[in-house]
């Protein structure tokens, strides 16, 4: 009985010393911002968002003016216009980390809710000249304002020239199994439950990433690995705050 006890207490300590953690990263994150894009950047480093060369390098040269009209450097999502937003740079930067060793060169990626376009480019660039990555939005207008936004940015003019990026109009709940199976999958919205879909069109050893709970309510970010055999592990990586992965015409009536 007094080592169910112990075990009770140090399962109780793990949980807080984690939470805790959790916590300092949330709150070190998100003074994150930035006088400039380099400037930006260095703090998310500092503040350990992220830790690996590749983000970095993508992050710095994907400059998130050219996708945020306001406030582009502060570390807090920016309305972009369709009920949408652009999340907040430490959210990009947790999850190129998290995709860093599926973002190689070869691979193929799906970004859904891809929104502004920027994350999509960053993938791009970390997926080297034989990568692709397929940027999906259900809002013609998002994806209009998106290819604006790429076109403005001659990093990202170039993928897109090179066909190392497309964005189009689509349901992404439903993935894009033309160009699938994925390496590689980011949600940009908060699923209210496993997306299925999705996870069927990763690859053997894929990964995805996707804000997983209701509206307004409690959302945890979670990364789910299938492996090699077809089964399907799953970690949550922290809490979030998303808008919802919804219909089309429930997110933008217009």
């Amino acid at each position: 009985m007094r080592l169910g006890n112990n075990r009770i207490l140090v399962s109780a300590v793990s949980i807080l010393t984690i939470w805790r953690g959790i916590n300092h990263f949330s709150a070190m994150a998100w003074r994150s911002h930035g006088i400039n894009n380099r400037d930006m950047v260095s703090h998310l480093k500092r503040n350990g968002v992220f830790h690996s060369y590749e983000v970095e390098e993508a992050m710095s040269q994907v400059d998130r003016k050219y996708y945020s009209e306001h406030n582009p450097y502060m570390d807090a999502p920016q309305g972009i216009g369709y009920g949408a937003t652009i999340s907040a740079p430490h959210m990009h930067g947790t999850v190129l980390e998290a995709l860093k060793d599926h973002l190689i060169n070869g691979t193929r990626a799906l970004d859904v809710g891809s929104g502004s376009g920027y994350l999509t480019v960053c993938m791009a660039l970390m997926m080297g000249e034989k990568g692709r990555v397929i940027g999906i939005d259900h809002i013609k207008g998002l994806v209009d304002l998106s290819l604006a936004n790429v076109k403005k940015d001659k990093v990202g003019h170039s993928l897109l020239q090179s066909q190392r990026i497309k964005l189009l109009v689509g349901d992404g709940r439903l993935g894009y199994p033309e160009e699938g199976p994925f390496d590689a999958i980011h949600v940009g919205a908060a699923s209210p439950s496993l997306p299925h879909a999705l996870m069927n069109q990763l690859k053997y050893g894929g990964r995805l990433i996707v804000p997983i709970g209701p509206e307004g309510g409690n959302q945890t970010l979670e990364q789910i690995d299938r492996k090699e055999d077809g089964t399907f592990t799953h970690r949550t990586l922290m809490g979030v705050m998303y808008v919802p992965l919804t219909e089309k015409d429930q997110q933008w009536p217009y």
